[in-house]
Formats: structure tokens, sequence, C-alpha cells
């Protein structure tokens, strides 16, 4: 393939939904990116905005930058060479997630494409996740007067660790998820527990039936706490991410929440012990969850219970002055 010109492609800017092809495209993209890179490019809220289900108030804009036809490679039936993709806020802010083909990477796509979302909204209340945190992101960033404000922890466990005992509060049970009844308890006990993380604690009805509507989730791995009039203080959401490619089956610790009345009675430690061994059941090798890398008690627990840190997702705004 000759030396590509992405700084002359036109790029394809949609705001609001996409049709079917686009998805299938952007999705076509994100799935040699993880197979490449070993990290999705795009965050959950972002596939589900993508989808069309559950935007909870997410606004959408996509720039898709198509190499030419003449420019394409011959090798691959992919022609998207990169996108980008920004999730709004009610508030005006938002977050962006950038992808670029591996056969397209080192020429500048993504440089194109920041021009053009600048040209197109601007950067104005913009945050940038770069999962994986590689260094071609951290160098795009600095570039625009980008810097790290925040690190999500990738940790993991294995199979191999032995759990602690645990014992849950007096007069504290644990059951499944019942579809068609929780839905709404549940979301009343996930806006408490995540009061201060709106990112969590804004879920809405339609944010949990798009999720439930995927093929991962499973009610009997939502992990529900109850006590003796069957109110939910806890819970426990696992997820289980099927094999792709080399990579093999792994199980996350996806949500665990507490409601404030319930803190600080070991209630939480217990419901993270049982969500992993549910998934060990299932005989998975591994267990993963993600983690703010200051959230000092939660990441002192999970090293308690044998995770390690094995990966990084970094958040980038703008600095001070920019």
């Amino acid at each position: 393939m000759s030396p590509a010109h992405p700084e002359n492609w036109p790029v394809l800017t949609v705001k609001g939904a996409v049709d079917d092809q686009l998805l299938r495209d952007l999705r076509a993209l994100a799935g040699a990116a993880t197979e490449s890179d070993g990290n999705p490019p795009l965050s959950e809220q972002t596939l589900v905005t993508l989808r069309g289900a559950g935007s909870g108030g997410h606004s959408l804009l996509t720039l898709a930058l198509y190499s030419p036809e003449e420019e394409s490679d011959p090798a691959t039936a992919q022609d998207l060479a990169g996108f980008a993709v920004v999730v709004g806020e009610p508030d005006g802010s938002g977050i962006l997630e950038i992808a670029v083909h591996p056969s397209y990477r080192n020429q500048g796509v993504a440089d194109r494409l920041v021009e053009e979302l600048r040209n197109t909204r601007g950067f104005a209340g913009l945050k940038a996740w770069s999962h994986g945190n590689h260094e071609a992101a951290a160098d795009l960033a600095a570039r625009y007067g980008y810097g790290a404000v925040r690190e999500l922890w990738k940790m993991r466990l294995t199979t191999a660790a032995e759990l602690p005992a645990s014992t849950l509060p007096e007069g504290v049970t644990v059951r499944a998820f019942r579809p068609g009844q929780d839905e709404d308890t549940w979301l009343a006990a996930n806006k408490a527990a995540f009061a201060q993380h709106p990112e969590q604690g804004g879920m809405t009805r339609a944010d949990l039936e798009a999720r439930m509507a995927e093929q991962w989730f499973d009610p009997a791995g939502l992990l529900l706490a109850t006590d003796s009039s069957d109110s939910i203080l806890g819970f426990h959401w696992t997820k289980v991410h099927p094999r792709h490619g080399e990579h093999p089956a792994i199980g996350e610790v996806y949500v665990v929440g507490v409601i404030p009345a319930a803190q600080g009675t070991g209630l939480g430690k217990a419901l993270t012990i049982a969500g992993i061994r549910h998934l060990q059941d299932q005989g998975l090798h591994a267990v993963m969850l993600y983690v703010d890398a200051d959230n000092v008690p939660a990441v002192a627990l999970y090293r308690r219970l044998g995770f390690t840190r094995w990966d990084v997702d970094v958040m980038y705004a703008p600095l001070e002055g920019q």
C-alpha cells in the first residue's frame, strides 16, 4: 500500500444515531483494534449509545475517516481507517474515544480526526479515554494540550489464589436478580450506592435494560444482598467476557455496590468474594476488574484478595491554561 494522505480524506460526520452499515464498520474496526492491542478501544457506555439503546440522555457525535478506494489496503476488506466518537452529557460535557485500524496507524489518521472534531464541535468540556494508555494516545493528547487526570486500573486474579472466608452481616441473604421484578429497586439501590459516582449512579431504566439485552447478561450473575423485608442492601454484578481470538474467556467483577446504610458492615467484601466464587464455579481461570487508582481502600481490598495490577486506562483533559 502506498503512503496514505489522510489529511486529504473527507470525514463522514454523523450527529445522533448511526446507520447499520456504519455501525458494522465501527464494530469491525473496534474488533481489529482489540485483537491488535489487547484492549477494546470503546467503553461500554459508548457501545450502548452507538447501538441506540439506553442512551440515558446522552448525545452522540461520530466522525468516520474512510480511506479512498485507490488508497485502501487490498489485503483487508476494511476501508474505515479510523473513527472518533463523542458521547455527550446534558450539561454539554462529553467523552471522546478514538480508534485507528492497525493497517492505518502512524499515518496521521488520529490527527485528521481530531482536527475535524475541533472544527465540528470544538474541545469545550471534552475529556478523552485511552484504553491501555498507548504511547501514541499520550503523544496525541500532549499535542492538543491535554494531560492525564484519572487512572482506571485493570486488575486480575487467577483461580490459583485462595479466597479468604467471608460472612454476611446478620439477617442478610444473597439471591439472584429477578428480571421483571427487581429493576426499579435495583436502580434505587444503585443510585444510593453511587451517589458520588455519576457515571454509575446515573444509570437509567433504559441503560439497565440495554445491558440486560446483551448476550453476556445472566441474571444469576447479578447477586443481590437483601434484608428480611427483601430490600436491596448491596449487589455484585458479575460479567463473563467470552473467548476472543487467542484470548480465553475471563470473568469480571463488573459492579459492586452497597447502600450507605449498610456500608461499614463488611457487606462489600462478602459480596465481592461471593461474586468471584460464582465466576470461578463456572470454570473461569481468571477474574478481572476495573478500579480507580486513587480509590485506596478498594485497591487495598482487591490486593488482599489476590488481585494484581494488569493494565491501565487513562482519562485525559485540558491542562490548566490551555
